[in-house]
């Protein structure tokens, strides 16, 4: 029982301390700061897309709108989504100052019946950053024969 004990003791101190050694070394690296690589300034024309209902099965497809407000180049280095049935497309090419971009979005509805609600991010050299983009909807369900 007195084995048991220590033993028990000694493991809760050996993870304890892995955690304590953890966050020593998180405070011993440089903050990474994220700059901007010339930023430039942006203004989402869509930023929410209501699908209302759709059929299980059919694919949802919207293209979110955004304005290069800025005086140099916008370029969407990344995009993503909340879930894997949902997949965004990003520019190409940069988007030049005063010009409209687009990001292109597919939901695919199949076995997904209910309210959705997806989130697509978005990377970009723009000052303030991208807000999250919203795609939501109903998907209703078929009816099993």
């Amino acid at each position: 029982m007195l084995r048991a004990i220590f033993f028990a003791t000694a493991c809760c101190a050996m993870l304890g301390s892995c955690d304590v050694r953890k966050k020593d070394k998180q405070a011993q690296l440089p903050a990474v700061k994220q700059e901007v690589k010339d930023p430039t300034t942006v203004q989402i024309i869509d930023s929410v897309y209501d699908f209302g209902n759709t059929t299980e099965g059919e694919v949802v497809q919207y293209s979110y709108r955004f304005k290069n407000t800025g005086n140099k180049p916008l370029v969407v280095s990344n995009v993503s989504a909340s879930c894997g049935c949902t997949v965004p497309e990003k520019p190409e090419k940069p988007i030049m100052p005063g010009e409209v971009g687009f990001i292109l979005v597919k939901f695919n509805s199949d076995k997904r019946p209910g309210e959705a609600h997806k989130t697509i991010t978005v990377s970009s050299n723009a000052n303030p950053p991208f807000p999250e983009l919203l795609l939501k909807g109903t998907v209703v369900g078929k009816d099993k024969d």
